[in-house]
């Protein structure tokens, strides 16, 4: 039986890119699978959907909601309701040849609910590059496993990549009132029914993180803000290295604004700021660039508006814990257009 395999791009104003990565990710695909491209645009006013339009062999979805998490779960339902694998692809990302035949034979080769793979960061501005580098490291990103890491295994979360769609289905997708960190609460709400993720460190992708600090501040606190959703819906999901971040930034402010009165407070501030001067010297001459100085800016922008992010959801956001017999499957069993009677 042929194997068929759903492929989702969803994008906003990603007509410089986009068929680069259409390109990519049609090269050495798996000859005893169906494939189906689907870009699910969010309406894009940059000329991405007229380029989509004009490729054969490609289904254009127009995505009202716009963000990614609403784009995965209207390409699913409409054209993967048959479809054996979902592959989740990012307009904005370099994909190496073989990227979908290499997630499916990992599908295989571990049994696996899920696969997710590490995402090796690059840049062309001064500031993308410096950004890369240090989230590439345990100073930017603690050493999360899929922030360059180079070990496979089971883990809790990971990059999305491919999904078995029955798992995904029955998990009921992504939830779309989710933003930012809409992948790491599926990945709890996977886990919580049986399912297993597995993290490929041999399929790996090209990020492109943002080229501005105030994009990047508004990035990494809409991640903040996501998690301190996903920790309340999903209690004791927060790893070690994610809560130190609020707590050092808490700590910090503290430690300034009692700086007049107990001054040996200053002592954690001036460490942090240590560490990010040797992380940005370090990396300037690792890569011998001067841009290299410009990753403990990124770093503490990363930083402060991640726990500034986690801090306002905390306060303003209320959630209630999932349990797994709320889970409700992302369609029913029936067909499109098939009578509910």
């Amino acid at each position: 039986m042929t194997r068929s395999i759903l492929i989702v791009i969803p994008t906003l104003n990603e007509a410089r890119t986009i068929d680069g990565v259409l390109a990519a990710l049609a090269q050495d695909l798996p000859r005893d699978a169906a494939t189906t491209f689907v870009v699910a645009d969010g309406g894009s006013t940059d000329g991405t959907a007229d380029r989509v339009a004009a490729r054969a062999g490609v289904q254009l979805l127009h995505n009202p909601k716009r963000i990614q998490s609403a784009a995965v779960n209207l390409a699913a339902a409409t054209h993967g309701r048959d479809a054996d694998v979902l592959i989740r692809c990012d307009a904005h990302a370099v994909y190496p040849p073989g990227f979908v035949r290499q997630l499916v034979e990992a599908l295989d080769r571990t049994g696996a609910d899920a696969v997710v793979v590490p995402m090796d960061s690059v840049g062309h501005s001064c500031l993308q590059r410096a950004t890369a580098w240090v989230s590439d490291t345990p100073v930017g990103s603690g050493g999360s496993a899929h922030r360059g890491g180079r070990r496979s295994g089971f883990v809790d979360h990971g990059h999305h990549a491919a999904f078995r769609m029955a798992s995904f289905r029955r998990a009921g997708g992504y939830d779309e009132t989710f933003t930012h960190n809409e992948d790491a609460e599926l990945d709890c709400r996977q886990r919580a029914l049986g399912a297993k993720v597995w993290l490929d460190a041999d399929i790996r992708l090209e990020y492109h993180p943002r080229d501005s600090l105030r994009g990047l501040w508004k990035q990494y606190a809409g991640y903040g803000r996501g998690r301190s959703r996903t920790v309340r819906r999903h209690p004791g999901s927060m790893r070690a290295r994610q809560l130190a971040v609020p707590l050092h930034v808490a700590f910090s402010a503290v430690a300034v604004l009692l700086a007049a009165w107990v001054p040996w407070l200053m002592l954690w501030p001036a460490a942090y700021a240590a560490v990010l001067a040797a992380a940005s010297v370090g990396l300037a001459v690792k890569h011998r660039s001067a841009c290299g100085l410009l990753a403990g800016p990124s770093a503490f922008v990363m930083h402060t508006a991640w726990a500034i992010g986690f801090f306002d959801g905390m306060l303003s956001l209320r959630e209630q814990p999932w349990r797994p017999e709320a889970a409700t499957p992302l369609w029913d069993s029936a067909p499109v257009g098939a009578s509910h009677d």
